[in-house]
């Protein structure tokens, strides 16, 4: 057929197979194999008839030859009759059956032969027992032996061997199409689930795992691929529907992010349109546009680092540097914003060398520690900095009011904002702390946090250590 299931297919190719070879044995052992034995008999009597008509043509006298054949007939298990112009002669014995009558040759025909004859019948008795014959003439004597024996118990036991041997191939070729159909279920029952899986799969779930109960390796190793696949096609999916989740989710942000600015800005032109306004109120309307416009460019620049960063691994630019002078670089830049909340920006470091981009840690310092002040009333923000192993360990700790722990997975998401509010009264973008994300991505590391609502947040992140270089000499 042109479609047909496995099963189908693989008895289909054991019959055919099998069948060739038991109908190749059949045919040799009726074909040759029976023939070979019945020439093997015919020669066997060929030989004994020409050697019993030997002995009758040493003797010239009638009685003598008579005598001859009956001796040779008392010795032997054989028929013997002897055949002259004068007499057709059959000793008369109850040991062996006599010859057939209508196998014996007329007298005429020693008339008609010329040259030594050999002629085999095969024949059943009165009794119905076969017979196998062999008439020979001998033309120097001008006489014909007839030679008579029935099957040997040999003839008769590869007969049996022959109908047993049929049997026995016609058995195989039935226990070879159970033995197919077998085989064939073992090997299309695990077949057929994963195929069910396969489809379930293409269907769009991923739920279910394809099982096998077979033993053979090959089915087991493909059942755990497949469902490897099956599990990353999963994931993949569930990324592509978060992402595109993210990303509907940050078009309307980034929409709604420049639509109030442009709001805002276009509100306060028109104010400053307005007749009869006096000095001080152009120039308030004027900074608050121009307040807009910064918190525009900033969103506008937030955008473009996070895009770059994304899809620009080499702008990650390496170099040894120090720690230390970094963070005091920093905080002396933020400590102004913390004196105005009357906070304590503490960031006394040891001296560490790490390998990293200088400009973009400085980036997530800034991000991190301005993060800490806006969300902090009292207290303090402090920026620690210890060695481990082969990492240095950098800290911001703050003591302000704290993240809830439905807002922990959430917090370096593009525009997500605990106090949505507060964070646009900061002139925040809620980009912050997903650039840090993106940056320290870039170089192989990782942002953690970790927060009690009311009591502070701790974000901490490693960096390549380095040791302190050498001084580079100057000569004079």
């Amino acid at each position: 057929p042109r479609r047909a299931s496995t099963q189908t297919w693989m008895v289909l190719t054991f019959a055919l197979f099998v069948g060739m070879a038991v109908l190749g044995v059949g045919l040799y052992v009726v074909l040759v194999l029976r023939g070979e034995m019945r020439t093997a008999m015919q020669q066997t009597l060929h030989d004994q008839a020409d050697r019993i008509g030997a002995q009758v043509a040493q003797e010239t006298e009638p009685t003598r030859r008579h005598r001859v054949v009956e001796n040779l007939t008392e010795l032997s298990d054989l028929s013997i009759a002897l055949i002259t112009p004068d007499t057709t002669y059959r000793p008369s014995t109850e040991s062996f059956h006599d010859l057939p009558a209508d196998t014996l040759i007329d007298v005429t025909a020693l008339q008609t032969m010329e040259g030594e004859t050999t002629r085999f019948t095969y024949a059943k008795d009165p009794d119905g027992q076969p017979y196998f014959i062999a008439t020979l003439y001998r033309p120097t004597a001008n006489l014909i032996v007839q030679v008579g024996q029935p099957p040997p118990p040999l003839y008769d036991l590869a007969r049996r061997s022959q109908v047993v041997l049929i049997l026995g191939m016609i058995l195989a070729l039935m226990l070879a199409l159970i033995g197919s159909f077998i085989a064939a279920y073992q090997v299309t029952t695990p077949l057929r689930r994963i195929s069910e899986t396969a489809r379930r799969v293409a269907d769009g779930e991923f739920a279910g795992k394809i099982r096998v109960d077979s033993r053979a390796a090959e089915f087991q190793d493909l059942a755990e691929s497949l469902n490897r696949a099956s599990e990353a096609f999963r994931e993949k999916i569930e990324e592509l529907e978060r992402m595109t989740r993210l990303q509907s989710e940050f078009i309307g942000n980034v929409s709604h992010e420049v639509r109030n600015p442009i709001f805002s800005i276009s509100g306060y032109l028109e104010a400053l349109g307005t007749p009869g306004l006096d000095d001080e109120q152009r120039k308030m309307y004027a900074e608050k546009a121009l307040t807009n416009l910064n918190r525009l460019q900033n969103l506008f620049n937030d955008l473009i680092d996070i895009a770059r960063l994304e899809y620009r691994e080499d702008l990650i630019n390496r170099s040894v540097f120090d720690l230390k002078d970094l963070v005091n670089e920093v905080a002396e830049m933020l400590r102004p914003k913390a004196e105005e909340k009357d906070l304590d920006l503490q960031a006394d470091v040891p001296r560490f060398f790490v390998h990293a981009d200088r400009s973009r840690i400085r980036q997530v310092l800034t991000n991190l520690i301005e993060n800490g002040i806006a969300y902090t009333s009292s207290g303090s923000v402090r920026c620690r900095v210890q060695r481990r192993l082969d990492k240095v360990r950098i800290e911001i700790v703050d003591t302000g009011q704290g993240i809830d722990e439905d807002h922990l997975d959430r917090i370096f998401e593009r525009f997500y904002r605990v106090d949505p509010d507060r964070s646009r009264d900061s002139g925040g973008t809620g980009l912050g702390l997903s650039i840090v994300k993106q940056i320290l991505q870039a170089h192989g590391e990782d942002i953690h946090v970790e927060s009690t609502k009311g009591r502070g947040t701790r974000f901490w992140f490693e960096l390549p250590y380095e040791p302190e270089p050498e001084p580079e000499v100057v000569e004079a």
